[in-house]
C-alpha cells in the first residue's frame, strides 16, 4: 500500500528518528526573532522591483480591468434583477 507520501509497510519509513527540537530550539526568543528578519532583508533584496514607468502601466491595466469588472456585474445584477421581478412579480 503506497501513496503519495509513502508507505508504512517500506522499511525505510520504520528508519526515521524522531528530531528533539533540532536548531531552532538552542536559540533564544530574540536571536530567533532577530534572524526572521535578517531573513525578511535578505529576501527583499532579491526582489526586482518595477521601475516608475512599469509601476504606471500596472497600475493603469488594474484599474482599467476593475472598471470593466464593474461595469459587467452591474450590468448582471441589472439583468438578474429585472428577471426576478419579472418572475415574481
Amino acid at each position: 500500500m503506497t501513496d503519495a507520501v509513502g508507505s508504512i509497510d517500506m522499511p525505510d519509513a520504520q528508519d526515521q528518528k524522531p528530531r528533539k527540537g533540532g536548531k531552532r530550539a538552542k536559540k533564544g526568543p530574540l536571536k530567533r526573532l532577530a534572524l526572521f528578519y535578517r531573513q525578511i532583508i535578505a529576501e527583499l533584496r532579491k526582489v526586482v522591483w518595477p521601475t516608475r514607468n512599469q509601476l504606471t502601466s500596472y497600475t493603469i491595466a488594474v484599474i482599467i480591468f476593475v472598471v470593466v469588472m464593474i461595469g459587467l456585474i452591474t450590468l448582471i445584477d441589472y439583468g438578474l434583477s429585472n428577471a426576478a421581478k419579472y418572475v415574481f412579480g
